[in-house]
């Protein structure tokens, strides 16, 4: 039996908890799961839904269904509830094999990342070279589209031209940050074709000056905590590679 501190510390576990389920399980989360989870009435659990959702950080996409993230949900979730794993040794040994391998052409290096980073995430990578002025790499695009999100064909019709016409995209990805990786959720994104995605983006450099972008594409409902590192890992061993070849 958990004993809570706190209302507003019990409130966070349920968003947290439930925002986990809901990116495992793309179902809309119901009372009586979170019920089960932390020992509560379902009664208990809908009033906390009921504020959760009263606050932003939740919805409910039918009148008697469970509930979802909101992008405002999404966000709290990044920025303050979010534990991030360490990626695996298997994992890091797997992109570190692909960059023992012998690459001497900067764009074989930069297309083999996009497709490693792709295959572990089961994502869509994306990596940008800052003197390409109108073009990225990517990789994966089968992955996104088994998302339950884009089983509408509308959707994948505007993902698709997005990656196509590039242009947009590339002003995401070259947008300014100071963060080692940035989080774009949805609007966010200021692309009403990607409202449904997320786009997680890392700096990769060659002696300390920024050369390009690794970022990750995916539906909001996309497992943070394993992307974030992959990221952070994978930028950082693309920069010490590129001191070779550069």
């Amino acid at each position: 039996m958990i004993r809570w501190i706190d209302h507003e510390s019990r409130k966070k576990s349920i968003l947290s908890a439930t925002i986990n389920k809901y990116i495992k399980e793309a179902v809309p989360v119901s009372s009586e799961d979170m019920a089960k989870e932390f020992s509560l009435s379902s009664a208990t659990i809908r009033n906390v839904f009921k504020e959760l959702e009263g606050e932003g950080f939740l919805t409910h996409p039918y009148t008697s269904g469970g509930r979802i993230p909101t992008d405002k949900g999404y966000r709290y979730y990044v920025d303050f509830l979010l534990s991030e794993a360490e990626l695996l040794d298997e994992e890091k040994q797997r992109i570190l094999q692909e960059y023992k391998k012998k690459i001497d052409r900067l764009e074989e290096l930069l297309e083999k990342t996009s497709e490693v980073i792709s295959e572990i995430t089961h994502y869509t990578s994306l990596v940008s070279f800052v003197e390409w002025q109108d073009r990225f790499l990517y990789k994966g695009l089968s992955f996104i589209l088994e998302q339950p999100e884009f089983k509408e064909i509308e959707r994948v019709y505007h993902l698709i031209h997005i990656l196509e016409e590039k242009q947009r995209l590339l002003e995401i990805l070259n947008r300014n940050f100071k963060e080692k990786i940035k989080i774009y959720i949805g609007e966010e994104l200021g692309c009403n074709e990607m409202k449904h995605c997320a786009l997680v983006v890392s700096n990769y450099c060659v002696k300390k000056e920024p050369k390009g972008r690794i970022a990750i594409l995916g539906p909001k409902r996309m497992q943070y905590h394993h992307i974030i590192p992959t990221l952070n890992y994978t930028s950082d061993l693309l920069s010490e590679v590129l001191e070779q070849i550069i």
